[in-house]
């Protein structure tokens, strides 16, 4: 994204996206229940900003909520944010979905929220105001999407005996690339007629499926989706999966004087993909 050129009337214009790591979906112990889509990492972007920057910025990148290796609710993910003169912006890393195991379901609270697991009633968690939205809840057996940037996630259903896990909410775009997006909820049987949540735009991984055997799919790095949920049997697909890591985007027209923590450079696009300092 290039930013106007010249001078206007409060100074130069800057441009900056801050993302944080998205939740992990939920897992399950082999029973009954399946899990949900993390929540999305929460996003803040600003587009021609009248602002004359000076001194150093400091950046931290949040990672993913790591995969958890035992039932219960997906684990969070990490702050993002950029601080410095004129700037300080702080995105809350996106909520654990909910796990398949009874007391645990509830997704977590974060910038998106995690989506509800399924053994009965989930509750999604709640995202923040300005950063991103709700996972998804239901009062059916079936797994619910996390929340993007975008959009709420959405409720798994049971049609005719048939369970669909809940889509993850879309994320948001900047600069022609979609960020944010929530995580699917798992399903139990394809073969069935049933439908696995997908991830939503902004790389949300997609649930799991009991049969045929189909693990879930992580948050896309560096985009700060949220993870895939679980379901409740086949080995390796009973753990969700991680939230994908954050990132954070800063372009002020001109070449920074110097950086730490490797950010990749285009014209005047300083991109970090881990935590780290700009000084103009």
């Amino acid at each position: 994204m290039q930013i106007l050129a010249g001078v206007h009337s409060g100074g130069p214009k800057v441009n900056y996206l801050v993302v944080a790591g998205g939740g992990g979906g939920g897992s399950d112990d082999f029973a009954v229940g399946m899990g949900g889509g993390g929540g999305a990492g929460g996003m803040i972007s600003a587009i021609a900003v009248e602002l004359l920057v000076t001194g150093t910025y400091t950046v931290v990148v949040g990672a993913g909520g790591a995969q958890r290796s035992t039932a219960g609710q997906g684990n969070d993910g990490n702050t993002s944010s950029l601080t410095g003169t004129g700037i300080s912006v702080s995105c809350s890393g996106g909520g654990g979905s909910g796990g398949g195991t009874s007391g645990t379901t509830n997704g977590r609270n974060g910038g998106s929220g995690g989506g509800g697991g399924a053994i009965s009633t989930s509750i999604g968690g709640t995202g923040v105001s300005g950063q991103g939205n709700a996972g998804g809840s239901s009062t059916a057996t079936a797994a619910c999407g996390g929340g993007g940037k975008g959009a709420v996630g959405a409720s798994g259903v049971v049609v005719g005996g048939s369970g669909y896990g809940g889509n993850g909410g879309d994320g948001a775009l900047y600069d022609g690339v979609y960020y944010a997006g929530g995580g699917g909820g798992s399903i139990q049987n394809t073969n069935q007629g049933s439908a696995n949540g997908q991830g939503g735009l902004g790389g949300g991984g997609n649930g799991a499926i009991t049969s045929p055997s189909t693990q879930p799919t992580a948050g896309t790095a560096n985009r700060g989706g949220g993870g895939g949920g679980s379901t409740n049997s086949a080995p390796g697909s009973n753990f969700g999966a991680a939230g994908g890591s954050g990132v954070v985007i800063i372009d002020a027209g001109i070449a920074a004087t110097s950086t730490t923590g490797s950010p990749s450079v285009s014209g005047t696009i300083y991109t970090f993909t881990g935590s780290g300092s700009i000084t103009y």
